[in-house]
């Protein structure tokens, strides 16, 4: 029997170490089946609840593909060009930021604290910047005029582009039957076991990825309607900005109201306009606190932010794009792994004697005890 647990091991330990190494040899190609896959993960529970309401698999599929292809669809059309302009809005603003904060913060702090205090040469940030802000509004023209040159990198990013609605079509239509035979393939002593590990690492990822991401771009919308009502010319770019920083606790409030005062004052030069913007975030945070996590979250333990940062920038040094595209299932499995052997070890003659007595603790009370530690 312990040969066969070690070979199993070996076995598997192979096949990780295979799988990895494929994944860094085909990462330039795996892109489009990436993203076919994320968005099939997360739109098969729409699609079984269609099933579960008496539509066939196929039928679901084709009504989740519409919906989700028209959403993509405008969201290219009417906010990518948007978000564009205001990008250049923004960075025309970006020296009249620094003349204000050079003639009146500075001055006002160093009034308030009554000795003078220096924050470098601003001016030399300024002119860098106004001699070269014209460039930004070139890139895209650059990026298409290399591409147009090379015939090659069309067709390339045509196919990859055209390939993310088919793989995901098929992914999604499949997705149940692959699950099932993947757990099919698994040796029978260890099937428990992993199907567990699996089940608990779709929660976490599941309550970070169809929970937290739904916040943020909820508190996304929020923020960007709020401040398109009280007439900001850069509403839609700071409310993304806003949801997209709220992946950290608190910190899209902070960056949200921040940049959202000062382009509202250099927008409006009216003090009485900074209430209004703090009108407008302290809705959001609301609404996030009594609607949006206890709806959509709920109180599912997902990833920890620092820990979604930290896989998504290793993720992207290792691996690239690809290594972004697999960080969070990697972090979800790494978190399971780690809470797994966790438990084992605070069991094991390791820890200390006390965790021998462990074994003779009725199971519900260690879960209750585990839930108490969760909630802490």
């Amino acid at each position: 029997m312990d040969n066969l647990f070690a070979t199993q091991r070996w076995f598997l330990l192979v096949v990780f170490l295979v799988t990895g190494f494929l994944l860094y040899l085909l990462g330039p190609i795996l892109s489009p089946f990436l993203v076919g896959a994320l968005l099939a993960y997360l739109t098969d529970p729409v699609a079984d609840r269609l099933e579960l309401a008496g539509f066939t698999r196929t039928t679901s599929v084709v009504i989740v593909f519409v919906i989700l292809s028209t959403l993509l669809t405008l969201l290219i059309l009417l906010f990518i060009p948007k978000l564009s302009h205001q990008i250049q809005v923004m960075v025309r603003q970006i020296p009249a930021v620094i003349a204000l904060f050079e003639e009146k913060v500075i001055p006002a702090i160093q009034a308030y604290l009554g000795e003078d205090i220096s924050f470098g040469d601003l001016s030399t940030l300024k002119q860098l910047i106004t001699s070269h802000w014209q460039k930004t509004g070139d890139i895209m023209a650059q990026i298409a005029g290399g591409i147009t040159r090379s015939g090659l990198a069309v067709v390339g990013w045509f196919a990859n582009l055209l390939l993310i609605p088919v793989v995901t079509f098929y992914l999604l239509r499949d997705w149940d039957v692959m699950i099932e035979k993947i757990g099919y393939l698994l040796p029978r002593n260890i099937e428990p076991k992993v199907s567990l590990w699996a089940k608990e690492s779709d929660e976490v990822l599941g309550s970070f990825i169809k929970g937290q991401l739904l916040v943020m771009f909820a508190l996304g919308v929020v923020y960007a309607l709020g401040l398109w009502m009280i007439g900001l010319d850069l509403a839609l770019l700071l409310g993304m900005l806003a949801g997209l920083a709220s992946i950290v606790p608190y910190m899209g409030f902070i960056v949200g109201i921040i940049a959202s005062a000062v382009a509202a004052y250099m927008q409006f030069h009216d003090p009485i306009i900074l209430l209004w913007v703090g009108a407008v975030f302290a809705v959001g945070q609301a609404l996030e606190g009594m609607v949006l996590t206890p709806l959509l979250v709920g109180d599912k333990i997902g990833l920890h932010p620092v820990a979604v940062i930290f896989s998504i920038m290793a993720g992207g040094q290792l691996f690239g794009f690809v290594g972004v595209l697999i960080a969070l299932p990697v972090a979800a499995v790494i978190m399971v792994f780690l809470r797994h052997l966790h438990d084992g070890y605070k069991k094991s003659h390791l820890y200390g004697s006390e965790a021998l007595e462990l074994a003779d603790i009725p199971e519900p009370v260690l879960e209750q005890e585990k839930n108490d530690d969760e909630q802490r």
